[in-house]
């Protein structure tokens, strides 16, 4: 058979086949288009899923004659001055959405670039162009999707399930400018201009409002990294994936660097069934990442793979990890009066609550161990709660972040008061979060070996292991390789008896997968919070108020105490207003 050259519309309805999957993928091109032309305000309507109608309205630069003549031929774009695919600043920039879609639909252009007499109309199935009435900015209209070619329309989901991905994609373009203005179908609105909190709200739902944590870190390294956005409390998560929004140099992407990264950073706070909830923007220059990579642009490939993972998990690691007490400012002040009368209140710790008498004393007792009393308190303050202290009249006042304690009950939950808040605080998952930590930041040890363990494996197997014995190091797991086919195991972590034949072959595969590993990391985070969770208190364990009192100062001074190594609530804070309500006083 002899080889020929394939005709223009068969051209492009085999890149149509890569570019154009579904209606959410024409949705996205075109709206992406708009952004590249400077739009503030977007307004989609989508007709049958996209079927029967897409039309995207917007109020960009729009474009002259010649460019509209030019902008639905085959690889023209005004987006790349220079040759240069390393240096990408637009959301586009192949040039073959606009034909491709018309090569699969009927579709219309008007545009108005605000410097001509009127505005033009082409009409992609004749390419004639002929003078608009219309205004500003540019529509277009994407008719009988995939009417010319009925087997792509035939694979085709139902019109609801096609409006959930048109929807889908939306959102994403949404969070990745909350400065513009998007309308769906007029029933979706995202308000031009809004602060990223405010988007992030009205794309994942009013439950997250006030459970986000901001992120904002930079890399020192020598490639400039810059990491902004929020991430979800542990306590609050998804059964799936759905609402994470990863962006890179502002464009929505679905990287294995990124989501593993982002798993690893939540690995030992929350169920590795559950996910976390995230709107991460991460900003790099353009030639340390390669986003053309495929048609669709959401996959991106990153000059240190590495590096980019190590600092995004160091980030959110270290934002999840702040303890309350350093999320809290505190005054402490304890001044001992200049006058001692016959009978004087104690000094006392002042918990935010209603101030607290103490049982009176002689005068003459207090003059002679009032410092003593004084200095021991600041030293206990220092030491146990670790707050800054100072002496005002006579008043430790500390602004614990779980207040005072009350009682237990059901030997399970210890009760506390804070400001107008009673909280609830499950004493087995506290403890167990203590007890992870401390497990956490003690070294792991390691055990050397007076025979190495030889581990025979194929030869990309052996090149993928070296490739990360610096990584493997850092959880007491020593290697090298011993000949082209074999590794040998020099030290590992004490008391792990595993098959590591079976552990090494699972840690090459997941090296060339994903350019790293978390198998060893994951099992020490399973060895540790096994040990952690029957190591504790237990529910059913009686407490004494000073036990009580100890679990709750540590527990304010514990990294990620807001929920145990199994992603459970470790305390709940009950406004007193909600349970005024339960008794009709309001």
């Amino acid at each position: 058979m002899p080889v020929r050259v394939l005709p223009d519309f068969l051209i492009n309805q085999i890149a149509a086949g890569e570019v154009v999957e579904r209606p959410a993928s024409v949705v996205k091109e075109l709206v992406e288009n708009a952004l590249d032309a400077g739009a503030d305000q977007i307004i989609i309507d989508v007709v049958d899923g996209g079927r029967t109608l897409i039309s995207i309205i917007d109020n960009g630069c729009g474009m002259s004659r010649d460019d509209l003549a030019c902008a639905v031929t085959r690889h023209a774009t005004s987006k790349l001055p220079t040759d240069d695919l390393l240096n990408i600043n637009f959301m586009g920039f192949r040039g073959e959405a606009l034909p491709s879609i018309a090569s699969v639909s009927d579709m219309t252009i008007d545009t108005n670039n605000g410097m001509d007499e009127n505005g033009w109309q082409i009409d992609c199935c004749t390419h004639e162009i002929r003078p608009s009435d219309w205004e500003s900015g540019t529509r277009i209209r994407v008719k009988n999707l995939f009417a010319k070619t009925p087997a792509r329309l035939k694979f085709l989901r139902g019109d609801r399930a096609e409006m959930m991905s048109v929807l889908d994609v939306v959102k994403r373009l949404a969070m990745s400018r909350p400065d513009v203005g998007f309308v769906l179908n007029n029933k979706w609105r995202f308000v031009k201009g809004e602060d990223l909190l405010s988007r992030i709200q009205a794309v994942m739902g009013s439950d997250v409002a006030g459970r986000m944590l901001d992120i904002n870190a930079s890399s020192n390294s020598t490639v400039g990294m810059t990491l902004s956005g929020f991430v979800s409390e542990p306590t609050l998560r998804r059964a799936s994936s759905v609402d994470q929004y990863l962006f890179v140099n502002g464009r929505s992407v679905k990287d294995k660097v990124l989501v593993s990264a982002l798993r690893a950073a939540y690995m030992d706070v929350m169920h590795a069934r559950e996910f976390p909830l995230c709107a991460l923007y991460l900003t790099l220059p353009t030639n340390a990442v390669d986003v053309n990579v495929s048609p669709a642009k959401t996959d991106v490939h990153f000059l240190e793979p590495a590096h980019v993972r190590s600092f995004i998990i160091k980030t959110l690691r270290d934002r999840l990890a702040q303890t309350m007490v350093s999320q809290n400012k505190v005054e402490l002040s304890l001044n001992p009066e200049n006058n001692f009368p016959e009978s004087v209140s104690m000094p006392r710790f002042d918990f935010g609550l209603r101030p607290v008498q103490m049982p009176m004393m002689a005068g003459s007792c207090l003059r002679d161990n009032l410092g003593t009393k004084i200095a021991s308190v600041e030293k206990a303050v220092k030491e146990d709660v670790g707050l800054p202290s100072q002496v005002v009249d006579n008043t430790v006042f500390i602004d614990l972040p779980l207040g005072r304690v009350v009682g237990q009950v059901a030997n399970k939950y210890i009760i506390a008061q804070k400001d107008d808040n009673m909280v609830v605080i499950d004493q087995h998952a506290a403890h167990e979060r203590i007890t992870y930590e401390k497990l956490r930041n003690n070294k792991m040890k390691s055990q050397p070996l007076l025979t190495p363990i030889i581990v025979n494996l194929r030869d990309e197997d052996v090149m993928s292991i070296v490739s990360i014995a610096d990584e493997l190091k850092r959880v007491g797991l020593y290697v090298d390789a011993f000949g082209d086919d074999a590794v040998a195991i020099f030290e590992k972590p004490s008391d792990w008896d595993l098959n590591w034949s079976d552990v090494l072959r699972a840690i090459a595969d997941e090296v060339r997968a994903y350019g790293h590993s978390s198998q060893l990391s994951e099992k020490l985070h399973l060895k540790l919070a096994n040990y952690a969770c029957h190591h504790s208190v237990r529910a059913g364990q009686k407490l004494d108020f000073a036990q009580m009192d100890a679990l709750l100062r540590a527990i304010e001074n514990t990294e990620r105490a807001g929920q145990c190594n199994h992603g459970r609530p470790v305390y709940k804070f009950i406004p007193m207003s909600e349970i005024d309500a339960w008794f009709e006083r309001l």
